[in-house]
């Protein structure tokens, strides 16, 4: 009987240079590798019902700019960085705003099931995430986009740097502002519901 090893799975940087050099099919596991975080991503920058069609143009984009990616940061977030342009650029043609909010309280819904099991906890819960989706509808949109890259994508600082092309001291002094200005809506909030 013969042991076949376990077979080692390749990294990004192996399928990216194979796709560099015209391996359709390396790309093609690229793109299903990573089609769910672009989805998240789109999602969660706005794009609403529009986000396949964001994701598919992302990436159309990034396999005609493959050959410029120098591994300077990671692929998925390079990747992610286009997508976050195809947001931007979907905002700018349809002036879409509310579509990251209502998303993203679809998607923290559906990632932390609310633990009790009583009809109070599930209203109490329900409120809290309205409050949290009318806070981060009133941020800037800068402000939204830091985030979401942080905290909704959990993305790394070197990967928020990368992937909205901003200084890396930018990206600390907008998401500790942010932050702020968050919790002062959600405060804020808390104050005029019960006051």
């Amino acid at each position: 009987m013969t042991v076949i090893p376990p077979e080692v799975p390749l990294d990004d940087e192996e399928f990216v240079t194979r796709a560099q050099a015209g391996d359709r099919e390396a790309y093609e596991f690229l793109v299903a590798r990573h089609t769910a975080s672009a989805y998240r991503t789109a999602v969660l920058l706005g794009a609403g019902s529009d986000a396949e069609d964001v994701i598919q143009e992302a990436f159309v984009k990034a396999y005609r700019k493959l050959s410029r990616y120098r591994g300077e940061s990671s692929f998925r977030s390079w990747l992610l960085a286009i997508v976050a342009n195809e947001t931007r650029n979907l905002h700018r043609s349809r002036d879409r705003r509310h579509g990251l909010v209502l998303r993203a309280a679809r998607w923290e819904s559906s990632a932390s099931e609310v633990a009790e099991d009583d009809a109070v906890g599930g209203v109490l819960a329900g409120e809290r995430r309205a409050a949290l989706v009318r806070a981060l509808r009133s941020l800037p949109a800068k402000d939204r986009e830091v985030i979401v890259c942080r905290y909704f994508l959990d993305l790394s600082e070197e990967e928020t740097v990368t992937m909205l092309g901003w200084p890396r001291g930018t990206v600390k002094s907008r998401t500790s502002r942010a932050l702020v200005k968050l919790r002062g809506l959600l405060a804020t909030e808390k104050v005029s519901r019960h006051g």
